[in-house]
C-alpha cells in the first residue's frame, strides 16, 4: 500500500527530514521525497531553493545509479528546467543536450521520455531565438510520437500545442493557426468538447483571433 502523499510544503519538508533520519539523504525514497519538495517550491516561485534540492538529487543519483540511468536523467531534466527558468538558457541547453545524448540508452530511440527530452530541448532552443533549430527538433519529436503513440496521445498533443505556440510567437501565424485548429479537432474527437485540454486549446485559438487572425 502506498504511503499517503503530503498535502502541504511543511508536511513534505517534515517527511524529507524523517526520511533523512531514518534512511539517509541518498536513499531513493528520500530523493523522491526531496523532488516533491522541490516541485512545491517551484510552484511557489522559490526557484533558488528548488535548485539546491535538485542539484543534491542529481549528484546522489549520479553516484548511486550512474549518469546514464533513467532516474538520474529525469532529475537532471528537472534541474535543467529550473536553471532555464532562472535565465541561464545556455546551461539549461547544455544539460538537455546531454540528456538527449544519453536518453536512447535509458529509454530507447522512440521511448516516451526520450521524446519528452526532445520536446524540452526544443523549448529551450526556441527561447534562445533559434526557431529553425527548435522547429526541426520538435517536428521530429511529433512525427515519432505520432507513429509510436498515435495522434491523440497526450504527449503528441502537448508537442503539437508547443509547436503552434512557437510558430505564433515567431510570426508564422498562418501555420500556427492551422496547427491549433488541428489540435482542437483531435482533442475534441479523442477527449470530448468539455475536456479541460480541449477547452484550453479553444481558449488559445480565441486568443489568436483577438490578436489578429480572421
Amino acid at each position: 500500500m502506498n504511503e499517503p502523499q503530503p498535502q502541504t510544503l511543511a508536511m513534505a519538508q517534515q517527511r524529507v527530514e524523517a526520511l533523512c533520519r531514518g534512511l539517509g539523504d541518498a536513499h531513493p525514497d528520500t530523493l523522491a521525497a526531496m523532488l516533491d519538495v522541490a516541485e512545491m517550491l517551484w510552484a511557489r516561485g522559490r526557484l533558488a531553493e528548488a535548485r539546491v534540492i535538485e542539484e543534491h538529487v542529481v549528484e546522489a543519483r549520479r553516484r548511486s545509479l550512474g549518469e546514464a540511468h533513467g532516474d538520474t536523467l529525469k532529475a537532471l531534466g528537472k534541474l535543467a528546467t529550473t536553471i532555464g527558468a532562472q535565465g541561464d538558457l545556455a546551461e539549461a541547453r547544455r544539460m538537455q543536450e546531454r540528456i538527449l545524448d544519453l536518453a536512447p540508452g535509458a529509454w530507447g530511440e522512440t521511448g516516451r521520455d526520450t521524446l519528452r527530452a526532445m520536446n524540452n530541448l526544443a523549448g529551450t532552443i526556441a527561447a534562445q531565438g533559434d526557431l529553425a533549430g527548435a522547429r526541426g527538433l520538435l517536428e521530429a519529436a511529433i512525427e515519432r510520437l505520432h507513429q509510436v503513440f498515435g495522434p491523440a496521445d497526450a504527449d503528441t498533443l502537448t508537442a503539437l500545442g508547443n509547436l503552434a505556440a512557437m510558430l505564433w510567437q515567431y510570426g508564422e501565424r498562418g501555420e500556427a493557426y492551422w496547427l491549433q485548429c488541428q489540435l482542437i479537432e483531435t482533442r475534441r474527437n479523442a477527449c470530448g468538447a468539455d475536456d479541460p485540454g480541449t477547452r484550453a486549446a479553444i481558449a488559445v485559438l480565441e486568443a489568436m483571433h483577438r490578436d489578429g487572425m480572421p
